[in-house]
């Protein structure tokens, strides 16, 4: 069984539930707190280096997160599951994806002069769009080389040749 290590300020705050959960399924774990005065020194640059940074990278996963909460993953009647796979596919996700890459524009990585989370976000959400539409990004070749980019780094290499093989 995983040794659980539940890292948060020293408040009740978002992590409240996940301790409210751990403790009706009786699963043990840490709850190792932190005091804010130490988040700079704990924090990943994977958030964007600077208050801008953070805020626009932030805004690309929320964008992509947006865009993705629109399918109806759990609809079980298969055929209008299918039409608004299709319908967001072929007429939404377009125009995203044309507002990402320019905003992309002939940078290496979204935010910043590094990878970010927001990078990281949008190789996870567009494989699993091109599940559903393979040729999604045949016209967006630098949105594609950033997904390669994404999965060329070596601990992510790792991580995807390792993990569980599923659909999605």
């Amino acid at each position: 069984m995983p040794d659980y290590k539940l890292i948060y300020f020293n408040m009740r705050g978002r992590a409240e539930i996940i301790r409210y959960l751990f403790a009706y399924l009786d699963i043990k774990y840490e709850d190792h707190r932190i005091e804010q005065a130490d988040w700079p020194e704990i924090k990943s640059n994977l958030a964007g280096k600077t208050a801008t940074e953070q805020c626009q990278a932030d805004a690309i996963v929320d964008t992509l997160d947006d865009f993705m909460s629109c399918f109806p993953w759990a609809e079980k009647n298969q055929e209008v599951k299918n039409q608004v796979f299709n319908e967001l596919l072929t007429q939404e996700a377009p125009r995203l994806l044309q507002d990402l890459e320019t905003y992309l524009g002939d940078k290496e990585w979204f935010i910043g002069n590094s990878v970010t989370w927001a990078d990281f976000y949008w190789d996870i959400c567009s494989t699993t769009l091109l599940v559903f539409k393979p040729d999604l990004l045949d016209s967006h070749p630098r949105l594609r080389t950033l997904r390669k980019k994404v999965q060329a780094i070596p601990a992510i290499a790792n991580w995807i040749q390792r993990r569980p093989q599923t659909k999605l």
